[in-house]
Parts: structure tokens; C-alpha cells; sequence
């Protein structure tokens, strides 16, 4: 799963939505100089990462592009799940994606100082260039593309993704409507359990 997902799996606490944003800039130790509800959307996003990583549908997506894209296969699924759950957004939320974009970015700003600083540094980039929007576009797609590309020194084969994309859009896009279902519920019951609210 990747930014959009993230957030969306966060429900309506803003602190849960803070940390899972983040959570993939704070390494080791500096976990514990975040407190409460932000603490534990850090550790939701990291039980995201595992229950998709381990679950077989998600695993058989990555083997669909693996020998286009090798050890970033796993990136490139993040994102193209992404891109289904934008371009299919109304299907999973009430409010139109630009505003729930645009209310994500404002609980971004409103908490910046608390932001590590490689998010401090890519946050510009995702508000200017409205990433979560335009996962849902092609168009948008390359441009995220082109930039994870240029930022793993062209190795990646990123470049292509919107390509490779295309060429596999329905199978991935089952995969997708299979497995997102299952991660919201255990999203849910992470939240109902944990959460302080």
C-alpha cells in the first residue's frame, strides 16, 4: 500500500492518519518520540506492510511484473494498488477524492514540525504536484513513476510501470478488488481494538 491507502485505512482520527502518512521516515527508536494515537498509526502502517506483504493475492500481483521490475516489484504493486483505490474512489469513500486529498494535506501542514524530516523534504513535491489525485491518472501515474525511477538512479525500470500497467490492467485490478476488502476490515478491528478514542 502506498500514501493513499495509508490514509484511507486510517479512518477519521487525524493523529492514526499523521502517523501512518509518516511512518515509513521514522526509523528504529525515533518511534518513540511520537506519542498516543500517532505512535500507534506508525505501528498500523507497519501491520499494513505485513498483512500485505504475506497475503496471496497481493504476492500474486508482484509475480505478474516481477521480471519487469525485480526487487522493486513490491513498489510498483504499492502504487498501482493506489491508483486503483483513486480511480476507483467513490466505491470506498463519501467525499470526493480531491477534498479527502486536500484534508489530508491540511493535517500534513497543521502538524509540521512533528514531520521527520525526509516527509519535511517530499511534502512540497506530494501538495504541489497533488499526488493522491493523481494516482488516478495515467498521466499522474508517470510522473510518480518517472520520480521513484530518477530517485533509485534509473535501475529501477520505473519508467515503464504505467506500460506494464496497461498491458496487465484487469488481472490487476481483480487482484486489487480481492484483496482491499480484507485489509480495510482488519484495518477496522486494529483500530476498534487499539485505538484510544
Amino acid at each position: 500500500m502506498n500514501f493513499l491507502a495509508h490514509a484511507h485505512l486510517s479512518g477519521e482520527n487525524e493523529d492514526i492518519l499523521f502517523g501512518n502518512f509518516v511512518a515509513d521516515a521514522v526509523k528504529g527508536k525515533t518511534v518513540m518520540n511520537y506519542q498516543g494515537d500517532i505512535r500507534f498509526g506508525i505501528q498500523l502502517h507497519r501491520k499494513i506492510d505485513v498483512f500485505t506483504d504475506r497475503h496471496d493475492v497481493f504476492r500474486n500481483s508482484v509475480a505478474r511484473i516481477r521480471n519487469a521490475f525485480g526487487k522493486y516489484s513490491g513498489i510498483v504493486v504499492d502504487i498501482y494498488y493506489d491508483h486503483f483505490l483513486a480511480r476507483n474512489w467513490n466505491e470506498y469513500h463519501n467525499e470526493p477524492l480531491p477534498f479527502y486529498a486536500g484534508h489530508v494535506y491540511s493535517i500534513l501542514l497543521d502538524r509540521y514540525v512533528l514531520l521527520p524530516k525526509i516527509t519535511k523534504g517530499l511534502l512540497p513535491f506530494l501538495v504541489t504536484q497533488n499526488w493522491l489525485v493523481a494516482y488516478a491518472d495515467f498521466n499522474g501515474l508517470k510522473k510518480v513513476f518517472k520520480g521513484m525511477d530518477r530517485r533509485t538512479g534509473f535501475g529501477s525500470g520505473m519508467k515503464n510501470a504505467v506500460e506494464k500497467l496497461m498491458k496487465n490492467y484487469d488481472d490487476l485490478y481483480s487482484d486489487f478488488s480481492s484483496f482491499y476488502p480484507g485489509l480495510q476490515t482488519y484495518t477496522v478491528n486494529e483500530i476498534e481494538n487499539n485505538c484510544r478514542y
